[in-house]
């Protein structure tokens, strides 16, 4: 049958490039899988997933990282603060929609990789016909810019920054309903997508309706941890489909241009 494996063997993995954390979660997350990279403002997800999509760019793949609030500009210039070389990728940058089809030409080179920045925020400042009332229009927009790409440049990973952004610009009338038919186009396309999720400390939930983390497959938690005088940034994979995971807390550093997760969290900080 299609798409059914025999073994776990079989199973590709896209690894989250944190020294430390995919040893713990059998190299990484699965291809095709859904997750939400999840935490409070000021937790590094958006720089965590960006370095997936620039590494994986680097091994011939196609990525895309679509903002809806940052501009692509503050994104690049917190990229390379952390020392990010971005002239060893193919980046290209998309800010009109009409630029759509040059964006893609540039990343049909057969085996090369790219990074393809959509910048929503500019698009919505140019684009006039699109009534941000009708909650069904810019999540149109977003489907339709994925899709092309996937279907002209076979597009391997995806970006959303973030599904909190995405809820004030579409405005969900029934978020069950509406995120169940968001995911399943993700699975459809079978691309590996990563959604950053806002989340508050100490709330217990992960996305903001809940419904997020039944529907994903996996979700990568980052927290700030007061300890002493300074703030430790921990990770944790929360959920993982398919990957024998270690759950523990891990602290998280920035060191010498590469993640790294420290074995032992909270509690033997504290």
């Amino acid at each position: 049958m299609a798409g059914v494996i025999s073994s776990k063997s079989e199973i590709k993995r896209i690894p989250l490039y944190i020294e430390g954390l995919d040893e713990n979660m059998q190299g990484g997350v699965p291809e095709g899988h859904i997750t939400l990279i999840s935490g409070s403002a000021g937790t590094m997800k958006s720089s965590i997933t960006f370095n997936v999509l620039y590494n994986e760019s680097l091994r011939g793949k196609i990525c895309v990282y679509l903002s809806l609030e940052q501009s692509y500009n503050s994104i690049i210039k917190q990229m390379i603060n952390m020392n990010f070389d971005m002239s060893k990728v193919n980046l290209v940058i998309v800010k009109d929609l009409a630029d759509l089809r040059n964006a893609i030409a540039k990343v049909k080179t057969p085996g090369a990789g790219a990074l393809v920045m959509v910048d929503i925020g500019c698009i919505r400042k140019e684009i006039k016909d699109v009534k941000t009332a009708d909650n069904k229009s810019w999540l149109n927009v977003i489907k339709n810019v994925v899709k092309k790409i996937k279907e002209e440049a076979n597009c391997h990973l995806f970006c959303l920054d973030s599904l909190s952004a995405l809820y004030v610009l579409s405005r969900f009338e029934n978020p069950r309903i509406e995120l169940f038919y968001l995911f399943e186009f993700l699975r459809d396309l079978e691309i590996t997508s990563f959604l950053i999720s806002e989340s508050q400390p100490q709330s217990g939930r992960y996305s903001e309706f809940e419904i997020e983390e039944f529907l994903c497959d996996g979700i990568v938690y980052l927290r700030l941890t007061p300890f002493r005088r300074n703030v430790v940034r921990e990770i944790s994979v929360v959920k993982m489909r398919a990957t024998a995971c270690n759950n523990d807390i891990f602290s998280l550093e920035y060191k010498h241009d590469r993640f790294q997760a420290l074995y032992g969290g909270q509690n033997p900080l504290l």
